[in-house]
């Protein structure tokens, strides 16, 4: 899609939520390859409390991501064909403390790099804003700021 289709329809889709009043986010559903190991990261590393879900089925485990929105994890054997090819399909997390949850990465042998792909570095926004990328177990890109 090029990028003026791409405004277009983003700003036909923002009219049409202000037209139906207050929108706002209610959740992410993302596939896990493994969910075991996708809840621990989600739990351990990122932070996130599990939520009770509906489906008491071990395919699914809920996450309160604050502010009423929440992430759904649901299990699936081939998730995608390539996640790890591009950063712009990403999951982003604001935390208070960008410098000791790098910290905590380091601690657990978890890689991070910048937006360019440089590891263990830091990307600065024109903003101001300090971000960097993780992958979770399943190939997700995160990025993690420090816009608190």
């Amino acid at each position: 899609m090029n990028y003026s289709i791409t405004c277009i329809t983003f700003l036909l889709l923002a009219s049409i939520m202000t037209a139906n009043g207050q929108t706002r986010i209610n959740h992410v559903a993302i596939y896990a390859k493994d969910i075991q190991a996708s809840g621990e990261f989600y739990e351990k590393i990122v932070g996130l409390k599990e939520i009770d879900e509906p489906f008491k089925d071990g395919l699914h485990i809920w996450y309160d991501m604050g502010l009423g929105t929440s992430l759904h994890v649901i299990a699936r054997e081939h998730p995608w064909t390539n996640p790890s090819i591009e950063k712009d399909n990403h999951l982003c997390f604001s935390v208070a403390d960008l410098d000791g949850f790098i910290k905590q990465l380091v601690e657990n042998k978890i890689p991070y790099e910048d937006a360019r792909g440089n590891p263990s570095t830091i990307n600065i926004r024109p903003d101001g804003i300090r971000q960097i990328y993780i992958q979770d177990p399943s190939g997700y890109w995160l990025e993690i700021n420090d816009e608190y």
